[in-house]
């Protein structure tokens, strides 16, 4: 949605750009629509720095069959707004998303005397003010949609911990992910394998890793489902030669039951 984190990181990656979004609803939306149009991008978020890992978006991505094109690391800043002709003294309600609300909760403890209800998206509460032109009510969200709904920010940088980011990884589709980056330009990668029952598995893996020199900067497990005890670990890489990168691939493919490679890229900027 306009003025959403997902949109300001999608400008933020492809700054100067004219973007034509296609909203989605739900993660599971955007992935339908990948698999439907080819040449659509996904702007997908994938881990938070408080939150920590999205792991139902872990899933969605292996069993999409989407390739990993880049990445963007916004720093998740919040302001509250109103409509235009109002000011603290004529608000009674706040809407956000909840995660939003939990991040500013330090200062709506400060501010009491304003009812808290949470609603689907930040945007959308901006969105929903404006339209409606909802007196007395405020949003909590980037400052950027007070632009886009014609709202007035009233603070900003409400959040309670400055050291907030969303980390979003950019998506294509398979063909059209080979036109967008040159593999040998690449610094990181994100793999997902699954191992044998045995011991030492994964010590293995973790020693050729560091054999050809690549940071391992990331590791999630997750359970399969349906196979009790075993589990499939999501590993993101960073190198500075991708011809070491891709030797270990080739070495430790023989150790795993199964290995895919979700995409090679370059480490994402931090934005804010």
């Amino acid at each position: 949605m306009p003025g959403s984190f997902h949109d300001i990181a999608a400008h933020r990656y492809f700054p100067g750009d004219d973007i034509e979004l296609v909203c989605c609803d739900t993660f599971e939306q955007v992935f339908r629509a990948m698999a439907s149009d080819d040449d659509l991008l996904a702007l997908v978020a994938i881990e938070n720095t408080i939150a920590g890992s999205l792991l139902h978006n872990y899933e969605l991505l292996r069993e999409s069959g989407c390739t990993i094109v880049g990445e963007q690391k916004l720093r998740i800043k919040h302001s509250i707004m109103c409509l235009p002709d109002e000011d603290w003294s004529d608000l009674s309600e706040v809407n956000s998303h909840p995660v939003a609300l939990m991040q500013c909760r330090n200062f709506l403890s400060l501010h009491r005397e304003l009812k808290v209800v949470e609603v689907e998206d930040t945007a959308g509460a901006a969105a929903d003010i404006s339209n409606r032109q909802l007196r007395g009510h405020a949003a909590i969200c980037h400052r950027d949609a007070a632009g886009i709904y014609n709202l007035k920010v009233l603070e900003e940088g409400i959040e309670t911990n400055k050291h907030n980011f969303t980390r979003f990884l950019v998506l294509a589709a398979p063909g059209k992910a080979a036109d967008m980056r040159d593999v040998n330009r690449t610094n990181k990668s994100s793999i997902v394998f699954s191992l044998p029952h045995e011991e030492g598995s994964l010590s293995a893996i973790l020693s050729i890793l560091s054999f050809y020199k690549l940071n391992l900067t990331k590791i999630q497990s997750l359970p399969q489902i349906g196979r009790e005890w075993q589990y499939l670990f999501y590993v993101d890489l960073t190198y500075t030669d991708p011809s070491r990168y891709f030797l270990a691939i080739d070495a430790i493919k023989p150790l795993t039951q199964e290995l895919k490679q979700l995409g090679e890229y370059e480490d994402g900027r931090e934005s804010i």
